[in-house]
């Protein structure tokens, strides 16, 4: 593991080439689509978007050669069980590079949902922008995370929110296999409209998938006009085997 760990903290010559990766990969969607399935659904798949190794390498460092900033144990609090951790600054090279690439695809997305429920909030086309607004008012710690379940575990439905500016989307990297190092434990993302029952949708993610999700809330045309639909996510039960993931959130904590 040690030479994939490697890879996340490397010399700045590697440094660039992995960011220069992950631009390429992320130009290779077609982010109007992205777009439209946000629209219709609040969720939308990156499929394929990390390789085999890089899930490996980033779910190696939940034991060791990782920099976190805080440990959760879930059932201490009541999320669920399992457990995980939030990264320190700075942050892994591929962690910060794809917080860094994603922010700009989704900022006009978000500025679009915004005007559509009517929120006066607007987002800096750069995250470095995004970040200084959130540290000026006091939401300074780091809040990308990397989760780790066995069997029996699971999280609760919640909203990852922690302070007064929040980006209205995350992204959820699976870093496991599903059917091979673990069963269950399936993203599941639940929706409250008005005078409605709650919608359960899973997400069919595979090793190396994204899932790009709302954090808080989304518009939805209705026959009166725009009304905010309430979103929460979490993962079901893990029957057997060890599942890993890494979030991406794009505000900092309070």
């Amino acid at each position: 593991m040690t030479g994939s760990t490697a890879t996340l903290h490397s010399d700045t010559a590697n440094v660039t080439a992995i960011g220069a990766t992950i631009e390429s990969r992320l130009n290779a969607y077609d982010w109007t689509d992205v777009g439209t399935q946000l629209d219709a659904n609040g969720w939308a798949m990156l499929g394929g978007l990390l390789s085999a190794g890089e899930c490996r390498a980033l779910a190696g460092l939940y034991e060791g050669g990782g920099r976190f900033r805080s440990h959760v144990v879930m059932a201490r609090h009541g999320f669920g069980r399992g457990e995980y951790k939030y990264y320190a600054y700075p942050l892994p090279h591929l962690i910060a590079d794809l917080r860094t690439a994603l922010y700009p695809r989704l900022a006009p997305i978000a500025d679009r949902w915004n005007q559509a429920m009517g929120i006066d909030v607007r987002y800096p086309a750069d995250h470095a922008d995004f970040i200084a607004r959130c540290h000026a008012a006091g939401q300074t710690r780091p809040t990308p995370l990397l989760l780790q379940y066995g069997e029996g575990d699971f999280n609760a439905l919640h909203q990852d929110l922690y302070g007064e500016h929040v980006f209205p989307f995350q992204v959820v990297f699976l870093l496991s296999r599903p059917g091979e190092d673990f069963t269950g434990g399936e993203f599941v993302l639940t929706e409250q409209r008005p005078r409605m029952q709650s919608r359960a949708e899973v997400v069919p993610l595979g090793q190396g998938d994204a899932a790009v999700f709302a954090v808080h809330h989304r518009p939805v045309q209705g026959s009166r006009g725009v009304y905010r639909v309430n979103l929460r996510h979490g993962v079901s039960r893990v029957r057997s085997g060890h599942r890993h993931t890494t979030g991406i959130i794009f505000h900092d904590a309070a």
